[in-house]
């Protein structure tokens, strides 16, 4: 697939170095030529230095012939100009757009087909926003993603000393938890992938993801840790655009507080705000934290735009006695550096989220969800069966039956409104959205050919 990406910067890197590995023609535009160098040195992708929005710089970066536009700049303003370029010059068959200001976002409108031409909206400040709200609502999980529009929920959870299932082999989960259906897909033990048996041992320290129905998470979770209580008292460090969205998502169930250093933004983020209270100053400030008596807080978030602040209050806060912290973090070898440490418990990287809302959207066959797991080396799908027996490799045959790849394990399957755990004679029907995980994505491309339509196989 051919497809341009308009802005070098952290997500538009993030999405090249993603899309350059899946042997894509990739190429990159933006105006600073440094930025554009060093990823010419690092992957294999064509660069353009010039003006996104510029119809001579998009033809000098091919978008006569290309498939895709991703138009990722730091301008709103520019990547919907950059989407009618396109579309309207060049006629490019597929346009991405990221957006992030709600004064946009709030006239869907807008992006009517008859108005901006743009196919596909990324707003990365809601992606965000959804994922912390999914790790509040499971108090302990270290990521929870949806599928099948939150019927069924992959939950990665560190397994600790003293839960049940720690010691024992996967195959006595269902005498754990009668009644309850689940499946781990994958298990993560230092850092190395370890593909799951019925034979396999739980280890704590273990990174476990499973999956399972909604309602049935907690059940799961507290199998292989001590549940934490509810929660009730966040505080969120930041009040820009991830920071009051989340509170206005937040607000009417949890109380909330927002500690923000701007004046004027406090009080703009007060007049929008209706239950939060809205506290100007440094949450890195230790005695403001006290004052707000942090060691009663359940989740402390540091939402800002700069990672070593919200490193900084995040471990201040842990310290001094916030149940959960996390960390908006952008830079990946930070993520990592937070990932091995225990003094901050959840990095949100804002570029992971985007990526996988970007991939479903790239993937070939019919793929409805993707979640971009270890920085990119792992992926959770929910990919769609479709045709019969005679046209499909998946369609009509049982699990055991369908040559998934190595380190490729299917979870689950939603078939209309119910959800079904996959087991080794589960049998494929057209129209199943089936969840897998994929502890090695350079697989990818053998998953799509198990789900592509066309070819007689009987």
């Amino acid at each position: 697939m051919k497809i341009i990406i308009l802005g070098a910067g952290q997500v538009g890197g993030t999405v090249a170095a993603n899309l350059t590995s899946e042997d894509n023609d990739i190429t990159v535009v933006d105006r600073d030529g440094q930025i554009l160098q060093a990823l010419q040195d690092r992957l294999d992708l064509r660069t353009v230095a010039g003006n996104a929005t510029y119809p001579a710089v998009l033809e000098r970066a091919g978008v006569d012939d290309a498939d895709m536009v991703i138009a990722v700049t730091n301008s709103d303003e520019a990547n919907m100009v950059a989407c009618q370029i396109c579309a309207t010059l060049f006629r490019t068959p597929s346009k991405i757009a990221r957006v992030r200001a709600v004064e946009y976002l709030s006239h869907p409108q807008i992006f009517a087909p008859d108005a901006l031409p743009i196919d596909v909206l990324i707003s990365p400040e809601q992606l965000v926003t959804q994922y912390v709200r999914r790790l509040i609502e499971h108090p302990g999980a270290l990521q929870v993603m949806d599928f099948a529009d939150g019927k069924v929920r992959l939950v990665g959870v560190r397994a600790y000393y003293g839960g049940p299932l720690v010691g024992q082999e996967l195959r006595t989960l269902r005498e754990h938890v009668p009644g309850v259906q689940t499946r781990v897909a994958a298990i993560y033990r230092r850092g190395s992938a370890i593909i799951p048996e019925g034979e396999t041992v739980i280890e704590a320290g273990d990174e476990v993801f499973f999956v399972a129905a909604r309602k049935n998470i907690r059940a799961v979770m507290s199998e292989l840790r001590r549940l934490d209580k509810p929660v009730k008292r966040i505080t969120l460090a930041g009040g820009g655009n991830i920071g009051m969205r989340l509170a206005q998502s937040l607000e009417t169930q949890y109380q909330v507080k927002i500690i923000e250093h701007n004046p004027q933004r406090c009080r703009a983020i007060a007049d929008e705000l209706k239950k939060t209270i809205v506290l100007r100053g440094d949450a890195a400030d230790e005695d403001l934290l006290l004052e707000e008596n942090i060691e009663n807080t359940d989740v402390f978030c540091a939402l800002t735009n700069d990672d070593e602040a919200n490193i900084l209050a995040a471990m201040l806060a842990k310290r001094r006695g916030a149940r959960t912290v996390m960390a908006l973090i952008n830079r990946a070898a930070y993520v990592d550096l937070i990932q091995s440490s225990d003094d901050i418990d959840v990095a949100i990287s804002p570029q992971q989220a985007t990526i996988g809302s970007l991939l479903a959207h790239i993937r070939r066959g019919d793929v409805a969800t993707v979640h971009s797991l270890r920085r990119g080396a792992a992926e959770a799908i929910e990919a769609i069966a479709h045709g019969d027996a005679g046209s499909s490799e998946v369609v009509g045959r049982r699990i055991d039956q369908i040559r998934l790849p190595r380190g490729t394990t299917i979870g689950a399957i939603v078939r209309g409104e119910e959800v079904v755990m996959a087991h080794h004679d589960t049998v494929i029907e057209p129209e199943d959205h089936v969840i897998l995980f994929l502890v090695d994505k350079s697989r990818l491309r053998d998953v799509e050919k198990l789900f592509s339509v066309g070819v007689t196989f009987l």
